[in-house]
């Protein structure tokens, strides 16, 4: 809208709603604020904003006058994130290849990164901010990047006095906590209230629920490390703003923590979290027996079990000697007065350190997702690491038993120069990762310079040994290249974060009971080196050679085509048998000369070309000859054309995964 003399005083592109578009500017005087939901578009109540420190943030404003930061996490430091506080400007875009940027030092890059597409920057009405794409003409948008992998940690996603929980077939559910109903039908963004009252001054009419699993985050009344259930239960009633209290032990302490909460926002259920919440409730609304919080467990006996009776007998007592027993007395005080204290020291000296930090972080779940070893226990599980089964440039991995008898793969990083914080922060990454075609992590250890990963054992180990020992038939050789394409298509597409592979390879593809394939080593890309923001660069060359892609080698921009490339080879290798570890696939050696030898693609095409000439029997010429004959023709030469759109020397020729995905299931 121009004034008289042609200035413009307002325009829509400076002015955004909900939604940003490439190469539209993002300032300290706009903001994105989320709509009300799928059909009311009028302001709904979370904000992406610059904060008072220059800071990019996303801002839950609750129709109770309510507010939090919920992303970055809100526990970290400024600089723990990667961002720059107090920088001079408060500026952020994204550009149409795909990339965001900030003047905080926040960077992100979609899935899809290099390709000219429509795309699109907007914070959804369940408060979290996605980046979509799609190409022209095409009516379906796509999900390349969003802020919160994890829904359920967003503030305010089921309003108060609920909680969130996830299915990853069902997806993200809200419920009202055991004695509430819901606030407004059909809007969770108001929570649930109470259907019962409650009375301070009585404490014998109030008990509380066990809510297994359950947390919620930040409105802690205090804190008190080292006090037992029954004193936490103690502190809540004697508070009449308690509406119950979260009890956990954090991280590896032998040290209890109790947390009274005065309101009840932004509750989660999460399997993997190891506490529990304890719900303040009148007595008379307590659901069943087996939900009262007790210290000392259920009370399963009745009164009429528990009654006792005094049996009539009389026993003559001996003369006791006064000295002597007073001596003996004394004696036992001492030494166990000696021995509290020796342990007292010991734990001290130990745990205090790392209790006090942990605990001093208000109070987060860990961000991993699954368990923390100690060293011993995995040194002790492993053997003393004397049965190795696999060792590559990331690390060596070997088998072991658990405390609880689940046989692991145990693998030992090459990172021993990384921080704990920054090896948590990676680890973040693939603990919120979860597909059944991933090998499936138990845990870490990340204490002093070790540092290692847990992962699930595979009975039948990787694809590599399967295809050397014979073991598979041309039905299990194409449901696991489908099932290797679904997993690395979830890593790059779905599981919302940026997750490249970089070592896509036989040895790396593990098989189950049933030759189910489970890609391994994801995401430790990151933890070996972190790398450029944009991912356009890496340190050095990663990935194994006769895998690697061209842009490896001619230092091009590393993108999720790499693993696209890899995977090609990996087909290849699985229809004709041969391995591509010896040579580099397209002849290439990591020096610059070219192999004598036919390469696997190169022989695939060559037999095309001689197909298109009128020989319609080429598949084969390449077959691997163990499978004596035994294979369906057609899926076999889809599975061989699908590799080669993959091994194109243009990684914008090659197909995405899904896409990939999409022509094998069509077969």
């Amino acid at each position: 809208m121009p004034n008289m003399e042609g200035d413009v005083l307002w325009q829509s592109f400076g002015s955004p709603t909900d939604t940003l578009l490439p190469l539209q500017p993002l300032t300290k005087h706009t903001q994105l604020v989320s709509s009300r939901s799928h059909t009311n578009f009028s302001s709904g109540f979370y904000r992406l904003i610059f904060d008072d420190k220059n800071l990019l943030r996303l801002l839950y404003e609750g129709p109770d006058e309510v507010s939090s930061v919920y992303w970055p996490y809100p526990w970290l430091k400024d600089w723990e994130g990667g961002r720059f506080p107090y920088n001079s400007s408060r500026i952020a875009s994204l550009d149409s290849l795909g990339k965001f940027t900030s003047s905080d030092n926040f960077a992100f890059i979609s899935s899809d990164y290099g390709v000219s597409l429509q795309r699109r920057l907007t914070l959804d009405f369940d408060g979290n901010a996605r980046l979509y794409s799609r190409e022209e003409g095409s009516a379906t948008w796509v999900v390349t990047w969003q802020a919160k992998s994890q829904v359920c940690e967003i503030h305010g996603i089921c309003g108060p006095n609920s909680t969130c929980s996830y299915n990853p077939l069902s997806g993200s559910k809200c419920s009202c906590l055991p004695g509430y109903k819901m606030k407004e039908i059909g809007d969770w963004s108001y929570g649930c209230e109470p259907e019962f009252d409650l009375s301070c001054s009585n404490h014998a009419e109030i008990d509380f629920i066990q809510l297994r699993h359950v947390e919620f985050y930040g409105n802690d009344g205090n804190f008190y490390p080292n006090v037992s259930l029954e004193m936490c239960k103690k502190l809540c009633l004697e508070s009449c703003d308690c509406e119950g209290f979260q009890y956990r032990y954090i991280g590896d302490t032998i040290v209890p923590y109790c947390y009274p909460k005065m309101l009840l926002l932004n509750g989660q259920y999460t399997p993997s979290f190891g506490g529990d919440f304890y719900l303040k409730v009148p007595k008379t609304s307590l659901l069943s027996g087996n939900q009262v919080a007790s210290g000392s467990g259920l009370n399963i006996c009745s009164s009429e079990h528990s009654k006792t009776w005094a049996l009539n007998r009389v026993y003559a007592r001996s003369p006791e000697n006064g000295t002597l027993k007073f001596m003996l007395l004394f004696t036992y005080g001492l030494g166990g007065v000696e021995i509290v204290a020796i342990l007292l020291v010991w734990c001290f000296l130990n745990k205090s350190q790392k209790d006090s930090n942990e605990a001093t972080q208000n109070y987060h779940p860990a961000a991993t997702g699954f368990k923390r070893f100690t060293y011993s226990e995995l040194k002790k599980a492993a053997q003393n690491f004397s049965l190795e089964i696999g060792r590559g440039a990331g690390g060596i991995v070997y088998k072991g038993t658990l405390s609880d008898n689940r046989i692991a793969a145990i693998k030992r990083l090459n990172v021993a120069n990384q921080g704990e914080a920054e090896f948590l922060a990676e680890i973040s990454t693939i603990g919120k990762l979860n597909h059944m075609n991933l090998i499936e992590i138990w845990g870490y250890c990340a204490e002093g310079k070790h540092r290692l990963l847990v992962y699930q054992y595979m009975e039948h180990g990787s694809l590599s040994k399967n295809l050397s020992a014979d073991t598979l038939d041309w039905q299990k050789r194409f449901e696991i290249a489908l099932g290797t394409a679904r997993g690395l298509a979830y890593l790059h597409e779905e599981c919302l974060e940026w997750v490249l592979h970089c070592d896509v390879k036989p040895q790396n593809i593990l098989l189950d009971s049933n030759y189910q394939p489970k890609v391994s080593d994801f995401g430790l890309s990151k933890l070996l080196s972190r790398g450029d923001l944009n991912h356009s660069s890496f340190s050095k060359i990663r990935g194994t050679r006769g895998y690697m892609a061209p842009e490896w080698l001619f230092n091009m921009p590393i993108t999720s085509k790499v693993d696209v490339y890899s995977y090609g080879v990996v087909v290849l290798e699985m229809v004709t048998g041969k391995s591509a570890a010896a040579a580099g696939s397209d002849g290439i050696e990591t020096n610059g000369a070219i192999d004598e030898h036919k390469s696997l693609v190169k022989l695939a095409r060559d037999e095309m070309i001689i197909a298109n000439n009128g020989v319609t029997s080429w598949i084969k010429e390449i077959i691997d000859p163990k499978l004596k004959g035994n294979y369906d023709q057609a899926k076999m030469e889809a599975l061989v054309s699908v590799a080669l759109q993959c091994v194109e020397e243009d990684k914008d020729a090659r197909p995405t995964m899904s896409t990939v995905v999409e022509k094998l299931l069509l077969v």
